[in-house]
């Protein structure tokens, strides 16, 4: 059975910095795309940073420069540092995986999600 398990979420100030994490288990595949995605009230889930079956990494431009997605392919934990945070970044942020190598920005191409984690930045 497959799980993922978000965690880290939390309050902090504008310009300050979280970690999320997600462990994955379950997982039969050796290499499989993995995302972040959130989720603010009222609006769409938007994908903010991908890693492919090979490392490869995307981000949306809204997080570019500022957020790092990685992987512990020893410990299937998937991370999200986020830094120099905005009140704009304020959702619920939600890891996902799917068993193919690339990824897609279309949150419905993933297959397995985790419940979430709240994430508020303050002004």
């Amino acid at each position: 059975q497959v799980r993922l398990v978000e965690s880290g979420g939390g309050s902090v100030q504008a310009g300050g910095s979280l970690r999320l994490s997600c462990a994955v288990s379950g997982y039969t595949y050796s290499s499989y795309c993995m995302g972040w995605f959130r989720q603010a009230l009222g609006q769409e889930r938007e994908g903010v940073a991908s890693i492919s079956g090979g490392g490869s990494t995307s981000y949306a431009d809204s997080v570019k420069g500022r957020f790092i997605i990685s992987k512990d392919y020893a410990k299937h934990i998937l991370y999200l540092q986020m830094n120099s945070l905005k009140p704009e970044d304020s959702a619920t942020y939600y890891c996902a995986a799917t068993p193919t190598f690339y990824c897609t920005w279309t949150a419905n191409r993933y297959r397995d999600w985790g419940q979430g984690t709240l994430v508020t930045v303050s002004s």
